[in-house]
């Protein structure tokens, strides 16, 4: 049996363009860019540190039915523009409150961000170009930020609406020559494709969501669908010098489950794994975890 792997918390305080102002009674405020927000957060079970004053500071309060983000809606107490700038790193990336409490954007994942980069940057150092392919990968941040960095990126989505959100992105970021390639397709089967073309990527980045559906209809389903394409990414991997970062939020499981499922599937390649969960540190002092991950490298 496997020895039990120390747990790390991977901590952001946010960067010059966003903060968590503060979080407590299920909800969060945060600043992006300009423009401070009131959004739901059931991981802050604890009371606020600010007080009500400032709290009504905020543009805007999303009220959502119970943890289903698809219904609820925002209410304004200031004007909020339909997309402002928020620039993380090299990228500028458009924000919006498009009827959903999410708005673009993860800032928790900034660690994950950074240690991308580093590695496509030390690569560069050596005259290599990395190949990133970036599956459920929404808005584009991590696309952009590894493209900035000298990256040859894939980036793979469902969703056109957030395919042409990330292309936006791009051109906000004025990236329009880095190479990244759009993919308008569900994760499993690309991923699958890749397989029997034989293809290889030195980073693999998987942000899967609970539930949700392909461009023609495909279910995913974490914990059923999970495994198959974990182990169809592991035989992308190329053979030398490669990582596999994955995230996942919300859902009834551990990073000690997604331990042994990494161990599993990369059997034999070596590398070291290292599992725990992101957080963002408030201004009023607390740690609010956010979400599983697992993280590989060789």
């Amino acid at each position: 049996m496997s020895e039990a792997p120390k747990l790390t918390i991977l901590e952001t305080s946010g960067f010059s363009d966003y903060a968590l102002l503060d979080c407590g009674d299920g909800r969060k405020l945060e600043r992006f860019g300009t423009i401070v927000l009131d959004r739901p957060e059931a991981q802050a079970m604890w009371k606020p540190s600010l007080g009500v004053n400032d709290w009504r500071q905020a543009h805007g309060i999303f009220s959502a039915s119970g943890s289903d983000e698809q219904r609820g809606k925002w209410q304004e107490h200031q004007p909020i523009p339909e997309a402002w700038p928020v620039h993380v790193d090299r990228v500028q990336m458009e924000c919006r409150t498009q009827g959903l409490w999410h708005l673009g954007l993860f800032p928790e994942q900034l660690p994950h961000w950074m240690w991308l980069k580093e590695r496509v940057e030390a690569a560069a150092t050596r005259g290599e170009t990395l190949r990133v392919l970036n599956l459920f990968a929404y808005t584009g941040a991590a696309s952009l930020i590894a493209a900035a960095a000298g990256a040859e990126v894939t980036h793979v989505d469902a969703s056109k609406k957030a395919i042409s959100w990330a292309k936006e992105n791009q051109a906000a970021s004025n990236l329009s020559d880095a190479k990244v390639r759009w993919i308008l397709d569900d994760a499993s089967k690309f991923v699958a494709r890749e397989v029997r073309r034989g293809n290889s990527y030195d980073i693999i980045l998987i942000d899967p969501p609970k539930f949700g559906r392909g461009p023609n209809g495909e279910v995913w389903d974490l914990f059923q669908s999970l495994p198959s394409l974990l182990n169809g990414c592991a035989k992308l991997l190329n053979d030398g010098s490669a990582a596999l970062i994955l995230t996942a939020y919300a859902i009834r499981a551990s990073s000690l489950a997604f331990y042994a499922l990494g161990q599993q599937v990369l059997l034999g390649q070596g590398g070291d794994f290292e599992c725990g969960e992101l957080a963002i540190r408030s201004e009023a002092g607390q740690l609010l975890p956010t979400s599983l991950y697992l993280r590989w490298a060789r």
